[in-house]
Order: structure tokens, then C-alpha cells, then sequence
């Protein structure tokens, strides 16, 4: 894969879709798909129909048939929901079932093959290393569609870049689990065989390319040193940057809005980074022509940008919601908080202040708290040494019966359930009479996003291409994009 000079961020559960990875791709940037939750995104796509039919057609060209098929007959719905739920799929356990595998390879291969449809741009996958039963399956999908490179953070993934060599021959990869003890933390292995979800023989997959993300110069190193197999290079993330954001280093402290205070312990020096000889992305508040300039003239083989994305046409972000917050950026009142309690992860969160989200308080004081997606619970060891799990966003007394502390449950939102309804993939609750409210995340380049708009209400993610590649914004830029194979309308 040629270095991208633009990597589109993989942006929270739907949001960086195939459409806006698609979009990024055919222009000769790296577009990047969100890796997250992807098994109850397709569900839920299938449960309303499958609008324009791009899901069915990606099933079809998923290389066991037979399972895809299942998955049809199992939660496709002609008519749509029509004012039910979704259908529930079971939480995760240590021991994922053959189906449960085989269910989160066919949801990424579904995205990425969606995403690479029709052009020869290149395309990566971003999922969280604090999310680890789920990424093992979601990686052999999507290497299974082509994956270009894999995006993680949200943790150390020193485990993923052997596993990506292992399962690019189809052999068991595993990947330490974290398991809290009695004592402290510990962890368990989990084993991966990709084998074990054929009926035949296997196709041929490549490895991708590897760029975890980081936010410390000795992470990097560590990293390029000692993990179980090639790095290919870096995203560096400052705090700044939208979703979860690394703790500041050293004693704890707050700013009058009770956001933590990051210093100079924080930041990245990039010229020290290079001496490591691997490319890097710099990320968080790089979104603009004068940012990409600096970094590079720093060493950096580009930027990672996320925030104008995230509102762009093509970005899975419910339209509702995206035009309520470029209402409020061409206003000047566009806010952003880093709360460092609503994330059950326990890593500061950057949470969009939007009226009748999550992200009010007594909006969240009002919803009754649930977890039936689980992909943020931690597993802990019981007393009789059984494996269960618990999330602090979950109901208070059934968080403390499991041995959890309640002060952890303070402020803790459900961002599992928030997430899917920012994509437009709400649960329904209330016997039907409402669903799940939203919780938007962005990076803080947000308060500045008016800039960029110049008084528009909408705009293409080729816009922000041209603006941060310093074109005229909406120029063809023929000269930048991959040849294409076929043409696929794209909605």
C-alpha cells in the first residue's frame, strides 16, 4: 500500500461507514471504515430492509455462501421493522460460538468489500483494542474483502500484529484477554482459528498493514520493539482528537469545566518518533492545510482527521443530528467536553454538547440503564474462579452484586447503546413508545468547524480533501483517483 497523505478516521459504530470510506478511497486517500459493533449494525441494516440492497450484495460475494445465506433468512426483513425492535443478539462470552465467528467476519468483510467496491483505492479498518473478544473474527473479515491496513487504539494491541501474520495463512491467532483478579489485573488467552469457520478450503488473504495508535513516544518504541510481529507504522493521537482519549500522565488535574488537564508529559515529540524509522500520521487537530504543512515539514507522512468527516454527506452520522451541529458551528456555539467519567472504559470521552442527547444531564439522569450490547464490559475473575463480566454503565445493584465498586457507576453512560443511535440504529424501548438517545462524540476541531463551512449546511467529504490538500473545494482532482474497476451507485 502507497502512504496516504490523508487517513479518514474510523469514527465511533457506523459513523466512518463504506460510503465515506468509499468516498476517501476513490480520491487516492486511505478511507477507513469503523470496525465496531459491526455484528449488530449489519442486523440491525437487515432488519430495516437493507435499503438500496448493499448489504445483500456484499453477502453474496462473501466467500461462504452458505453462512451468508443464514444470516438472510435469519434477520432480513423484507418490510422493515415497522415500529419493533431490533432483533437482541447474545453478549459476548470468553468461548465465541462458530456462528457468533463466522457473524463478525461476514459484518466486516460486508463493509470493507463494500468500501473497496469498484475503484483501486486503498482502505483500512479501525476497531478498539479495549473491544478484544470480538477483534480477532473482525479482522479475518475484513482481510477477507481486502483489507489495506488496520487502525487500532484504545489500548496496547501488542498482541494484533502476529495474529494479522497467523491468520493471513488461516492459522489460530491468539490474543491476551484482560481479566480482572482478586489481586489485580491479570488475563487470559483466547484463540482465534480461522479454519474452524470453512466448510472447505480456504481463499487466499494478504496481511495488512499495521498502524497502531499511540500517544506517547515510549508506546511507539515499545511497540516497534517488542510486539509479536511487524508495525508498518503509527498514528500519533494528541487530546484533541475525538472518541477516547489516552489519561494525561502524572497527578490528576481539572480545569473549571472538570475536564482533565493535559501538559507537557502529553505531547508527542515527533522528531524522536522518527528516529524510528516507520511512517506516522499525526491526529487530533490536524484538520487543516496549515497543520498537514507543519507535521510534515516535522517528519509526519500526513495527518489523520476525523472531525470533518464526521459531518460530511457521506459520514453514517443520522442526518438530523448532523445538521443540528453544523446549525450550531455556523452559529459560533459548537462545544465539546472531555468527560473523563462517561466512557465505562475509564479513558477520557470527547462529548458533543447537544440538547436531548446523553450528553445532558438530566437526560441521562432520565434513561433507564441497560446493557444488552456488552462490548465495553471487563471481564473479572468470581470468586470460584469463573470468568463473568460487568460494565459501571450498567444497572447500579446488579454492577455491585457482581463485586464492582459503586462510586465506579457514577456518571458512567451507555455508549454501546448511544453509539448505535447516533448511526441511525436506535434499539427501540418502552414497548416500543421510545429508543436509545444519542451521545455524539468529536474531536475539538469542532469549535473551528464553522471556518470550514463558509456559511454552508452541508458539504461532500471530497470538500474536506480539497480543503485540507489546499484544491479549489470541489475540484475534480482526476489526476488523484484510482483507476476504477467497475461503477457501483452509491446512495
Amino acid at each position: 500500500m502507497s502512504l496516504p497523505t490523508i487517513i479518514q478516521g474510523g469514527m465511533g459504530v457506523g459513523i466512518s461507514n463504506w460510503v465515506l470510506a468509499r468516498a476517501v478511497a476513490t480520491r487516492g486517500q486511505l478511507g477507513v471504515v469503523s470496525g465496531t459493533g459491526l455484528d449488530n449494525v449489519l442486523v440491525r441494516r437487515l432488519n430495516d430492509g437493507d435499503p438500496g440492497g448493499h448489504y445483500r450484495r456484499a453477502l453474496a460475494a462473501f466467500p461462504i455462501p452458505g453462512f451468508a445465506a443464514e444470516v438472510l433468512e435469519k434477520f432480513f426483513r423484507p418490510e422493515g421493522r415497522r415500529g419493533s425492535g431490533y432483533t437482541p443478539l447474545k453478549l459476548y462470552s470468553m468461548k465465541l460460538s462458530r456462528e457468533r465467528e463466522r457473524l463478525l467476519a461476514l459484518a466486516n468483510f460486508a463493509e470493507v468489500f463494500l468500501a473497496k467496491e469498484g475503484h483501486r483505492g486503498a482502505v483500512g479498518v479501525n476497531l478498539l483494542t479495549k473491544i478484544q473478544l470480538p477483534n480477532l473474527p473482525s479482522l479475518y473479515g475484513a482481510m477477507l474483502a481486502g483489507a489495506n491496513c488496520v487502525i487500532m487504539g484504545a489500548g496496547i494491541p501488542r498482541d494484533i500484529p502476529g495474529a494479522l501474520d497467523r491468520m493471513a495463512a488461516h492459522e489460530p491467532a491468539s490474543i491476551h484477554v484482560d481479566v480482572l483478579g482478586a489481586d489485580g489485573s491479570d488475563h487470559e488467552v483466547v484463540t482465534f482459528s480461522p479454519r474452524d469457520l470453512w466448510d472447505g478450503e480456504p481463499v487466499e488473504v494478504t496481511r495488512p498493514d499495521f498502524f497502531p495508535i499511540v500517544a506517547a513516544n515510549s508506546l511507539a518504541t515499545v511497540l516497534a520493539r517488542k510486539a509479536n510481529g511487524r508495525i508498518d507504522g503509527f498514528v500519533v493521537e494528541g487530546p484533541t482528537a475525538g472518541g477516547h482519549n489516552a489519561p494525561p500522565r502524572g497527578p490528576k488535574q481539572y480545569n473549571e469545566r472538570g475536564e482533565p488537564v493535559y501538559g507537557a508529559r502529553d505531547v508527542v515529540d515527533l522528531e524522536k518518533l522518527g528516529e524510528l524509522g516507520l511512517p506516522f500520521w499525526v491526529a487530533g487537530g490536524t484538520g487543516s492545510p496549515e497543520r498537514l504543512q507543519e507535521v510534515r515539514a516535522r517528519g509526519a507522512a500526513g495527518i489523520q482527521v476525523g472531525t470533518l468527516f464526521a459531518f460530511s454527506d457521506e459520514s453514517g452520522l443520522r442526518a438530523d443530528l448532523k445538521a443540528r451541529v453544523i446549525g450550531l458551528a455556523l452559529q459560533g456555539k459548537a462545544d465539546v467536553l472531555t468527560d473523563d467519567r462517561a466512557s465505562p472504559t475509564g479513558f477520557p470521552f470527547k462529548v458533543v454538547m447537544l440538547p436531548d442527547s446523553l450528553s445532558e444531564s438530566d437526560v441521562y439522569a432520565a434513561r433507564e440503564r441497560v446493557c444488552d450490547l456488552g462490548y465495553l464490559r471487563s471481564a473479572y475473575h468470581r470468586e470460584d474462579g469463573q470468568i463473568r463480566f460487568r460494565c459501571p454503565s450498567e444497572p447500579v445493584d446488579t454492577f455491585v452484586k457482581k463485586g464492582g465498586a459503586v462510586e465506579e457507576t457514577v456518571g458512567r453512560k451507555c455508549l454501546c447503546n448511544s453509539l448505535m443511535a447516533n448511526a441511525g440504529v436506535a434499539q427501540v424501548r418502552d414497548n416500543g413508545v421510545g429508543e436509545e438517545l444519542p451521545l455524539l462524540t468529536s474531536g475539538d476541531d469542532l469549535v473551528i468547524l464553522g471556518r470550514f463551512l463558509q456559511g454552508r449546511a452541508s458539504y461532500a467529504a471530497a470538500d474536506v480533501l480539497d480543503y485540507l490538500l489546499n484544491m479549489p473545494v470541489g475540484a475534480a482532482a482526476s489526476s488523484s483517483q484510482p483507476e476504477a474497476r467497475e461503477s457501483t451507485p452509491v446512495p
